[in-house]
């Protein structure tokens, strides 16, 4: 075999796992994955299918385009199958520093190893070679929304008009890199690993050193964490001592933030695998919370003076990280899922002391998981009360406010030239208060 293709085999196999069957990008190339595909590559080979495989998604209209326009009648009935061969081999082409005749030739190799794709190696080759001769003109589109599904390009104009649902597509199709949120002095932190300090006091790093290897990560001076993302715990009025419920806390960048206050903290999540996961993360940390294993519409424990609820829902905001969140969640998710953040809001207000405060918030740019959430809620619940956001807050992001004082970031908000240093997570959050 090749150098190389067994890597392009597993990211063609794991993109149809996740574009054709909607299963989850991460759980696919976890080394422990259904299948063991990803256990038995070397670890230069996973980190090119990772890289192959988020791109192909994160770009998966132009890519389809630009196949399509060399495949005008579509594939053959009979070649249907090598369809994410060659969103692989266009993936390389197109976006990847990967040489285009290697890409060709491994796509070639990848169809002849299979008895049904062998007829179909000439067509293949012939189809590539046209991609890459044709490379810079199939990368000036003409259509901002090409990567974007129909149905969310539809639901982000109505929510929030044209221009701005334009900038979310484009900002979506970039490559973000990482932030941090740092225990202190994160100035200091930002100069040592050579990144920038955002507003409301994360680092965003300028490049893609692996985690492990960077300064401050054995110590626990550090964690991973969008800058959106930790906006919610920030806003929290949260002192030493306090009894904080984190409710729905994996992967757990809430809960460190919470307890690096020196609050008593109580972490709930439903999967034990994913608390495995916030657990390391406190002990690298060198930070401590209790953690327990529960359903969080259900959960019996408190009162609580201040409770942060990350309630799950579609995710749409985090498509710039996660691109397959696109091609995997359907409109009627956010019913359903509007449904179950109801029955959390409800019940973590059970949990809360009188006088106590409760922030809400999601990850989705969809209005029915955030702003009309909080609406229905005041309205059902005399109880409630909103305590509105301030700009200064959250670092002077005015533009992150909403008119009723909600947190409410888009993709396409700190927005700079330079594309490593733009975006944030689509976060939405309402600060809420129990009435004595």
């Amino acid at each position: 075999m090749p150098p190389g293709l067994q890597a392009r085999i597993v990211a063609a196999a794991i993109i149809a796992e996740v574009a054709g069957q909607g299963l989850s990008l991460d759980e696919r190339l976890a080394n422990d994955a259904p299948g063991g595909r990803m256990s038995e590559l070397e670890p230069r080979d996973r980190a090119l299918v990772r890289s192959i495989a988020t791109v192909s998604l994160r770009r998966l209209g132009t890519i389809r385009a630009a196949l399509g326009r060399f495949l005008e009648k579509g594939l053959p009935r009979k070649a249907v199958h090598i369809e994410w061969t060659l969103v692989v081999g266009a993936a390389q082409i197109l976006f990847l520093d990967i040489p285009d005749h290697a890409a060709v030739d491994l796509a070639v190799h990848a169809v002849r190893r299979d008895q049904r794709s062998l007829p179909f190696s000439g067509l293949v080759n012939a189809v590539l070679r046209n991609v890459a001769r044709a490379k810079d003109e199939l990368l000036s589109p003409d259509d901002d929304f090409i990567d974007t599904p129909a149905w969310l390009a539809a639901r982000w104009r109505n929510a929030y008009g044209e221009e701005r649902a334009r900038a979310i597509a484009r900002i979506n199709q970039c490559e973000p890199t990482l932030d941090l949120t740092i225990k202190s002095d994160a100035a200091s932190w930002a100069e040592k690993l050579g990144g920038i300090l955002l507003p409301q006091g994360s680092v965003r790093l300028l490049d893609h050193t692996p985690i492990g290897e960077l300064q401050g990560f054995e110590e626990g001076a550090w964690w991973v964490q969008d800058a959106a993302a930790s906006l919610p715990a920030r806003l929290l009025p949260v002192t030493a001592g306090m009894q904080v419920l984190d409710l729905c806390a994996a992967p757990g960048g809430k809960t460190c933030q919470l307890a690096a206050t020196s609050a008593q903290v109580t972490a709930l999540d439903r999967s034990a695998e994913r608390m495995r996961r916030v657990s390391a993360n406190l002990e690298r940390l060198h930070l401590t919370a209790t953690l327990s294993i529960g359903d969080a519409t259900n959960f019996e424990a408190g009162p609580f003076d201040a409770i942060l609820l990350d309630a799950p829902c579609t995710a749409t905001g985090t498509i710039r990280r996660h691109p397959d969140v696109a091609w995997i969640k359907r409109a009627s998710d956010i019913t359903s899922l509007a449904k179950v953040q109801a029955k959390m809001i409800d019940h973590a207000l059970e949990l809360l002391k009188p006088g106590g405060h409760l922030i809400y918030c999601t990850c989705s740019l969809e209005p029915e998981e955030g702003e009309q959430q909080i609406a229905a809620l005041l309205r059902r619940n005399p109880d409630v009360q909103r305590a509105p956001i301030l700009p200064q807050e959250i670092g002077g992001l005015t533009d992150c406010v909403t008119a009723e004082g909600d947190l409410r970031t888009l993709p396409c908000h700190l927005y700079d030239e330079d594309a490593r240093r733009s975006g944030l997570d689509g976060f939405f959050a309402a600060r809420l208060v129990r009435r004595a």
